[in-house]
């Protein structure tokens, strides 16, 4: 098996099962630029794909259609090579006459990949797509896979399609970033030997996204990749971030000011907050921006305690954007020493702080199996509390209210080394946790747990004020 398979073997599943079954099948699969999509399906269905065509990102409609002329071209082994079809509707008609002739006992795939580059604006793309699918394709021996990386896109246009392609989707895969257990089980495939604290590291630079990782070398320490990486004028992720918004939105200017708006704030922001900080309109056209952003998967709401869903609070939770605001732009490159410098400074440990916060909050089903409460019913959220003139205020920026009368407090740390709690500190959580009883009058019996990279030097304190205390190797649980 290719390693790239490491931690996609639902997906993989899902992609054979539709191979084997006995009706036509149409998969939507969806995820973030880079996330390994195309890699998937052509790893997949290598012998069965009949027709594949990638859309071409700012490309006429015109540019599209030549590029299906030259597909079908080489596949016929034309010596001649077909016209512009003069329509999507067109195309899609000449496609199914070649696949008529390719269809057999044995189920074929086509493939169409960046379908929202392929569907310009008035093109009738989709009109052409639902021709084929309705009047050929669903009675054929055939699975039908559309990829794309504008998640928001693909749901509104495809899966959620009203026209003629309404309720056709027959499988869906949300393809998402590698975890960190997924993250290591990659290195140990390509026999790099990295410690849980250096893969979290690159990780919380790179992300979990297969195509960054792939450029991580062996030899390396995790400070001496992150360097060629992110620093190098050769690094790939040197330059990435201005490419990488526009290539999945329009008007793409809106969701890079979001995002660099949530890179300024640590508790995260209300969408009235991001309204007023960004100067953007308050109506459909900002709630697109910010779904389109979350479907992405580079940002993430949360709601707080006890609050309704317009007090949902957004944070910026993809790692690569948040470190490229952070460190790498308007930065020179200063040699290969020059992350070991920045670590050492201020902004990293507040960024380190923020970073790590986010990482364990993408990995709540692995805190929950290590606490012994996946099977319990429960719902995590934050807590903030401004503050009066007679009491102070506080934040807690993971909790975990359980159906079973309990409410899991957290406090995140991410230290090379293990955590010491001082008796100050101590008395600074009674006092949140005091604060929390007092504002949200809750009843359920309150338990604080620790989570630290290194774990925790054992003392009165630590074990006076934590119920349990979690590390790295909690997060690197393979569920």
């Amino acid at each position: 098996m290719a390693s790239f398979f490491i931690g996609r073997n639902e997906e993989k599943e899902i992609l054979e099962a539709a191979l084997s079954s006995k009706e036509a099948e149409m998969i939507a699969v969806i995820g973030r630029r880079r996330v390994g999509k195309t890699y998937l399906i052509e790893s997949v269905y290598q012998d069965q794909i009949v027709f594949q065509i990638t859309g071409l990102q700012d490309a006429t409609k015109a540019e599209q259609l030549d590029n299906f002329a030259i597909r079908l071209t080489k596949l016929t082994q034309s010596k001649i090579p077909l016209e512009r079809p003069k329509s999507w509707l067109r195309a899609f008609d000449i496609l199914t006459t070649y696949l008529d002739e390719q269809l057999g006992a044995e189920k074929k795939v086509v493939f169409l990949d960046e379908l929202p580059w392929l569907s310009t604006h008035k093109s009738g793309f989709l009109t052409g797509l639902s021709y084929f699918w309705n009047s050929w394709a669903a009675k054929k021996n055939i699975v039908l896979v559309v990829c794309g990386s504008a998640a928001s896109w693909m749901i509104q246009k495809v899966i959620n399609n009203k026209g003629g392609l309404y309720n056709r989707v027959t499988k869906r895969i949300f393809l998402s970033p590698f975890t960190l257990a997924e993250t290591e089980t990659y290195f140990q495939a390509k026999d790099f030997d990295f410690t849980r604290y250096q893969i979290t590291q690159l990780y919380l630079a790179l992300g979990g996204i297969p195509h960054h990782l792939k450029e991580v070398q062996r030899g390396k320490t995790a400070v001496q990749n992150i360097n060629q990486i992110c620093f190098s004028p050769n690094g790939l992720l040197r330059t990435e971030f201005s490419r990488l918004y526009p290539a999945l939105f329009a008007h793409a200017d809106k969701h890079i000011a979001v995002i660099r708006a949530l890179a300024t704030k640590q508790k995260g922001l209300t969408r009235n907050e991001i309204i007023k900080t960004v100067n953007l309109p308050n109506g459909n056209s900002t709630t697109r921006v910010l779904e389109e952003l979350e479907y992405s998967g580079f940002i993430s709401a949360y709601r707080p305690f006890n609050k309704k869903k317009k007090n949902r609070l957004y944070r910026l939770t993809d790692e690569y954007s948040l470190f490229y605001l952070k460190f790498i732009e308007r930065k020179a490159y200063e040699g290969k020493s020059v992350w070991n410098h920045l670590s050492q400074t201020q902004a990293f440990k507040t960024w380190s702080g923020y970073a790590f916060e986010s990482l364990c909050l993408k990995h709540i089903p692995q805190i929950k199996k290590s606490l012994d409460i996946a099977g319990i019913y429960s719902l995590s959220s934050s807590f903030y509390y401004k503050g009066s003139s007679t009491e102070s205020g506080t934040q807690i920026d993971l909790l975990i209210d359980r159906n079973d009368g309990a409410i899991n407090l957290f406090e995140i740390k991410f230290y090379a080394d293990p955590f010491i709690v001082s008796k100050s500190y101590a008395d600074n959580l009674r006092q949140k946790r005091s604060i929390f009883k007092s504002i949200t009058k809750t009843q359920k019996q309150i338990f604080y747990v620790l989570i630290a990279a290194q774990g925790v030097v054992e003392n009165v304190h630590s074990q006076a004020i934590f119920s349990q205390t979690l590390t790295l190797d909690d997060l690197f649980v393979n569920l």
